[in-house]
């Protein structure tokens, strides 16, 4: 049985699929990967936006805003690809329990899925989060007030610094978000892996819970992770294509089931 027939097998004999997503998801839509060659982390260095930095000073705080500014450019005009949409498609057949996503760009929710359907590890590039009172603001407000010279803006309400409300290095994981990520990846019968390449971790260790509870563990990613070996099925090639003709498939054998 070829690898794409196999995979909709088991997708239609899934109860519990879950789709956990990294950043070769999104950069079918034109988003780079930051932490690719060329790409933020290769002309910054990681070690001057440490989140106690971001915390102790100001000009850190200036700078950490000028990094965002960079990465929002890229994220702002995306839009969902074909994989997102091949993923919200197995969600409108009622075949996805749940997506995990290392993505900031909140196109998994702009592809259609229900905001409780998607668990964002690392947070969202399309807020900003007060630190001292937890106000929530929309970040194309915030990008305004950077456009107008505002540097390192700071809330209304307390006057406590902004930050987007992303994870960034030393920041501690969000713990509601870990937690259930963890729990459905145990759930799991089938733990779908797209565009990772799981080595951030403790993001990756999400297909190793699920595969030492049971489940079975499909990769699809253009490059070799280092649960390939793991694996019970790895598809190499990008995500749009192969997703795309795994949903058809899968939307074939339900047609022929009725």
């Amino acid at each position: 049985m070829n690898p794409i027939d196999q995979a909709a097998e088991w997708i239609l004999a899934s109860r519990r699929l879950v789709v956990f997503t990294g950043a070769g998801l999104s950069t079918e839509s034109g988003i780079p990967d930051f932490r690719s060659p060329g790409g933020v982390w290769s002309r910054y260095d990681p070690a001057d936006f440490d989140f106690q930095n971001f915390l102790a000073s100001e000009a850190s705080r200036e700078k950490y805003w000028q990094l965002a500014t960079e990465m929002y450019a890229a994220i702002r005009p995306a839009r969902p690809n074909a994989a997102h949409q091949a993923v919200y498609e197995l969600d409108r057949l009622g075949k996805l329990a749940a997506v995990i996503t290392q993505n900031i760009d909140g196109l998994h929710e702009r592809a259609g899925h229900a905001p409780e359907k998607i668990i964002e590890l690392h947070g969202t590039a399309l807020h900003v989060t007060c630190l001292q009172c937890g106000k929530r603001y929309e970040r194309d407000e915030i990008q305004q007030r950077l456009e107008q010279g505002i540097k390192s803006p700071v809330c209304d309400d307390c006057g406590g610094p902004l930050k987007p409300a992303t994870i960034s290095f030393g920041q501690a994981m969000p713990e509601r978000e870990t937690r259930e990520a963890y729990r459905l990846s145990s759930l799991a019968d089938l733990f779908m892996v797209i565009g990772s390449s799981l080595v951030v971790q403790p993001a990756a260790s999400l297909p190793l819970a699920a595969k030492r509870s049971g489940a079975r563990l499909v990769i699809i990613n253009r490059d070799p992770t280092p649960y390939d070996d793991l694996a019970d099925l790895v598809i190499p090639g990008s995500a749009g294509p192969i997703l795309s003709s795994l949903v058809e498939r899968v939307k074939e054998r339900l047609k022929d089931q009725r």
